[in-house]
């Protein structure tokens, strides 16, 4: 192969890598809304006391996410709030919930309303203010 092709294509591929890993990394921890889905507690294996009054973070999670500590910590934090409750999901033992909710990557989180309503999800690491304001948006009515 010609040397001068060869760089060329060397160029294209790095140029291409780096693009999809700046798309990637974007999209990465962003809050989404999503369809509205009722999830019941017993779905994933907790008791209704699991679940906030206001809302609740699932996180989903394996074995050996490395990230997912990370995010449990932060969540944690939040569900430190009055009447916002913190359930884990181990992909690893539930498959079937990955499939259920269409997770991909973990960690997933999902945040439910105070009735168990999905109203929003995030891939990957929650950005801290992003989630907040998400927290704020869905229980506001909670409040009254």
């Amino acid at each position: 192969m010609n040397p001068l092709v060869a760089a060329v294509v060397v160029v294209v591929v790095v140029a291409v890598a780096a693009i999809a890993g700046l798309l990637w990394r974007r999209r990465d921890g962003r809050v989404r809304t999503i369809e509205p889905d009722r999830v019941s507690p017993l779905e994933l294996g907790y008791d209704t006391a699991a679940f906030g009054d206001r809302a609740t973070l699932v996180q989903f999670s394996t074995e050996m996410c490395a990230r997912c500590p990370s995010v449990r910590r932060l969540l944690t934090g939040f569900a430190a709030a009055e009447g916002v409750g913190h359930v884990e999901v181990d992909l690893t033992h539930r498959p079937d919930l990955a499939s259920r909710f269409h997770v991909l990557q973990t960690p997933t989180t999902l945040l439910l309303d105070g009735s168990g309503i999905l109203r929003a999800r995030i891939g990957g690491m929650p950005r801290r203010d992003d989630l907040e304001a998400e927290i704020a948006r869905v229980t506001e009515g909670a409040d009254a």
